[in-house]
């Protein structure tokens, strides 16, 4: 015989039994989820914060022209002998390069210094082919500023680039542009065939051969050599050359292009 009220007595604590496995059963799933994530940031490091990547090196800016010429100034010198030219400085000892053609069967030559100094200088090296020269001042200043020496082979069509030489007697004449071709051939006015040459638009005219060639990283790529004019006039119509300065350097450079008249 049931008593009144034991069947409501009994129900819940029934329904309670039964709730509570499941009950357990949620709380060992939460557990095991709680423990699998402190265990997968354990594997990742634990609590400890992973350091963050550094930063990659932000190039420099490319240099203006202004400051290409601040750089380069100290470097840039004026030689006469058998024509006047230009010339860089490309060693402590006071290496000059210049172009071959300015000092051809000169007699004497002299080499004035950014300040002012005028000293006798030797034909250290030659090498014809590519219209360069090594010249050994006798008695260098004192303080000697060689320019840095870049690598022409990075040049690239487009690429801008500045010219420093004395042309028609202005010192230290500056003008920038960009490079217009690479590996370029051209007649010199002794018939030399020059190769490997970098065409450049700044301007340059007679007095500018042996100047340097600079990128915007204040570094010399070239020396100028030669511009290129159709007429007689021999003054400058846009396209310029420089021999890379390793070959310059080095002695030796081949390449192919276009030939054409060089005055």
């Amino acid at each position: 015989m049931t008593v009144p009220g034991e069947v409501a007595d009994a129900g819940p604590p029934e329904r309670r039994r039964r709730s509570r496995p499941w009950l357990a059963g949620a709380g060992v799933v939460l557990l095991l989820a709680i423990t699998a994530t402190v265990a997968f940031r354990a594997g990742r490091g634990g609590s400890t914060p992973s350091a963050a990547p550094s930063p990659s090196p932000t190039a420099k800016p490319p240099l203006t022209t202004a400051q290409v010429y601040t750089v380069m100034a100290p470097s840039v010198v004026s030689v006469e002998g058998s024509g006047n030219g230009t010339g860089v400085v490309a060693n402590a000892d006071g290496l000059v390069v210049t172009a071959y053609h300015v000092v051809d069967g000169a007699k004497n030559i002299e080499v004035t210094f950014p300040d002012g100094t005028e000293v006798a200088a030797t034909l250290a090296g030659s090498d014809p082919a590519n219209d360069i020269a090594l010249l050994m001042p006798q008695e260098p200043p004192t303080v000697i500023v060689p320019a840095v020496i870049g690598n022409a082979g990075r040049l690239a069509i487009g690429d801008d680039v500045v010219a420093i030489g004395n042309q028609l007697g202005l010192v230290h004449s500056t003008t920038a542009g960009v490079v217009s071709g690479l590996e370029r051939v051209a007649t010199g006015t002794d018939g030399t065939r020059l190769r490997g040459l970098i065409q450049f638009d700044a301007a340059v005219n007679p007095g500018s051969s042996g100047g340097p060639l600079v990128n915007t990283r204040g570094e010399t790529v070239g020396i100028v050599v030669a511009l290129l004019n159709p007429t007689p006039a021999g003054t400058f119509v846009g396209v310029g050359f420089a021999v890379p300065i390793g070959a310059a350097l080095a002695g030796g450079a081949n390449g192919t292009g276009p030939p054409g008249p060089m005055q």
